[in-house]
């Protein structure tokens, strides 16, 4: 089935995909933001062949669709690259030439961009942290470190969990399910069972007892399979008992795959590099800040960097001194830092500006998380910038024997643990400034501001597989939500959708054509079901079934057949007033819960024989 001329009839009258910021699904509707509601026409959505109708309330532009709503988003996201996840990434001609690594880039960026605000504001956190304990403002053993640490590195260590979510929405899984395998990595319990450092197993196959904590690879795989598994496993359960037979059977299958397979591929494979790193540093030792410095980004997002921290660690042991990762790793983090700084400079977006330039000073603290997946990953020249930057200064740590001969971590604060009895203090520091200079001016050179093309294929055919019911106003006056209706039989929606219409005069018409299926001896009620089998009951005022008829005046009887404008009931609306009773008049579909959707007129001010409510089935 092809939605492509729909879709783009949609994307138009929304404003334009400049103009989505994200857009989601439920059952019925496809559900917009919209950076400025000014610029969509609910009237143009309302007559694009196939949508059942369209209303912007609680801040989202609402275009009903119907049961392939699911299929039409879907056709959507892949048209246009726009999706619940907050971006509105825009479709490229070279699309489909994108090399593997460009994929993975824009996958990578995909999951983890929802989430850059918080690691941005995280990483300032840390570096302003860095900072005061550097100068000694402040010190680590003080509550208000410890707590301000505590905050700041929430989301690095549980960056699993909160990658679990965006990957699901990414990739279409349940986000709610994805979060268990995003807590599974980092639960106290599977820290215990890594540090006792005895042998796992999982239904007998052995777990490689990984670290996850600020993690990123092995749970974007871990959900991806999952949402491969779910598509599958939603086919062959029947919907009765899909509410726990999909989340338990994808389960049984997705834990032992992650804990065995998925989750520490990174880590299996880590360790093999970390065996050819430490032979090369026996051979040629040159080449390792080299490579450490220009794959450092590629080893952390996959987690490799853990089993070369456990190399280093070896190699301080029995040397006092380290080679094999720190010297590549400081080069590679101080070119990241120059080269959103680069970025910062060039680009013209605001936002842009702003986010650069915070992650670079994040990553010359030494947190380059915010750098690499806020920007490095998703503008992709960044990364290259800083993995070039961070090569060539390698190159003089390592032709120069650069050793770093205390433990610390790698930012511009650490330098003074390269101190000791040879040159590296003097040489790390030319390292730093080469890494820096080269990756700001390469990011700067090769750094452009992306363009925002669009491609829409036009497409003519569109099958719509729903039917629906339209109610019409049967009174003028004013339309306000049935929440607002002072009635909990009607404003908890307990005998059905619709809203309340205040009337601006007595006459009350047939809002449907069908049968007058029920009409109270007092008259203030009329209940009409059409041949479809829709059921309409309009309620004339609040508590008014006290006044036993008097003020009501009945044009037609109960099992009489109306047409759509019939005059039904009239009333004396001056008297109800008089009388203190609210005259407010609910309009509701009472087997609602029947349909799909009960979509509401967008108009406030109506007049009878107006669109009212539209039923889906």
């Amino acid at each position: 089935m092809q939605y492509s001329a729909m879709i783009k009839e949609i994307i138009k009258n929304v404003g334009g995909v400049d103009n989505v910021e994200s857009v989601t699904h439920c059952i019925t509707r496809l559900r917009f933001t919209l950076k400025d509601d000014g610029k969509a026409s609910i009237d143009g959505c309302k007559a694009i062949e196939g949508v059942v109708g369209c209303v912007n309330k609680n801040g989202q532009f609402q275009v009903v669709i119907g049961t392939h709503v699911g299929d039409v988003y879907d056709e959507l996201v892949k048209t246009y690259h726009v999706s619940e996840d907050g971006q509105s990434t825009k479709a490229n001609k070279n699309k489909e030439k994108m090399s593997l690594f460009g994929k993975l880039c824009d996958t990578m960026s995909g999951c983890v961009m929802p989430i850059v605000g918080p690691l941005a504001a995280s990483g300032m956190i840390k570096a302003l942290l860095v900072i005061l304990t550097q100068f000694n403002i402040i010190t680590t053993d003080t509550t208000t470190y410890q707590l301000l640490y505590m905050v700041a590195d929430g989301v690095f260590y549980y960056l699993p969990v909160f990658l679990a979510f965006s990957s699901a929405r990414k990739f279409g899984a349940n986000p709610f399910l994805a979060l268990i395998y995003g807590v599974m990595l980092v639960n106290p319990t599977y820290i215990e069972l890594r540090a006792a450092g005895n042998p796992v197993t999982l239904f007998g196959l052995p777990v490689t007892m990984a670290s996850y904590t600020s993690s990123v690879i092995p749970n974007i795989l871990i959900v991806y399979f999952q949402s491969k598994v779910e598509g599958i496993v939603k086919k062959y359960i029947p919907k009765a008992i899909s509410i726990f037979a999909v989340p338990l059977v994808v389960s049984l299958i997705t834990v032992p795959v992650g804990f065995v397979v998925l989750g520490p591929l990174g880590s299996i494979i880590g360790n093999y590099v970390a065996q050819v790193f430490t032979w090369m540093e026996g051979t040629v030792g040159w080449l390792v800040p080299v490579l450490v410095g220009g794959l450092c980004p590629l080893l952390v997002m996959t987690g490799m960097h853990y089993a070369l921290g456990a190399a280093q660690s070896v190699q301080r042991a029995s040397l006092g001194y380290a080679t094999i990762m720190a010297p590549g790793m400081i080069c590679s983090n101080m070119a990241q830092a120059a080269s959103s700084f680069g970025v910062a400079l060039k680009t013209k977006n605001g936002n842009l500006k702003s986010l650069a330039s915070s992650v670079g000073v994040s990553a010359l603290c030494g947190i380059t998380e915010p750098t690499l997946y806020g920007v490095g990953m998703v503008y992709k020249t960044p990364l290259y910038a800083a993995m070039a930057g961070g090569a060539i200064g390698g190159l003089w740590a390592g032709i120069t024997g650069v050793k770093q001969w205390a433990s610390g971590t790698s930012n511009i604060f650490s330098l003074p643990i390269y101190i000791g009895p040879d040159n590296s203090f003097m040489n790390v520091i030319i390292a730093v400034v080469i890494a820096m200079l080269s990756a700001f001016v390469i990011s700067f050179i090769i750094f452009k501001d992306p363009k925002e093309e669009v491609e829409a294929k036009v497409e003519t055919k569109n099958e719509v597989l729903n039917k629906k019911s339209i109610v019409y106003a049967p009174i003028n006056g004013k339309v306000i939500p049935l929440e607002e209706v002072k009635d909990e039989a009607f404003n908890t929606g307990s005998l059905g959708k619709g809203v309340g219409i205040v009337p601006s005069d007595g006459n009350v018409y047939a809002p449907v054509d069908g049968k007058v299926s029920v009409l109270f001896n007092t008259l203030h009620a009329i209940g009409l079901t059409t041949d479809d089998g829709m059921e309409v009951l309009v309620h004339i005022g609040l508590d008014t079934v006290k006044l036993n008829g008097k003020y009501f005046n009945a044009h037609i009887k109960q099992g009489d057949t109306v047409k759509k404008g019939d005059l039904l009931v009239s009333f004396d609306k001056e008297a109800l007033e008089k009388e203190g009773y609210d005259i407010t008049t609910p309009v509701i579909i009472t087997n609602s819960n029947d349909m799909l959707d009960v979509v509401e007129t967008n108009e406030t001010d109506i007049h009878a024989g107006d669109t009212l409510l539209t039923g889906i089935r």
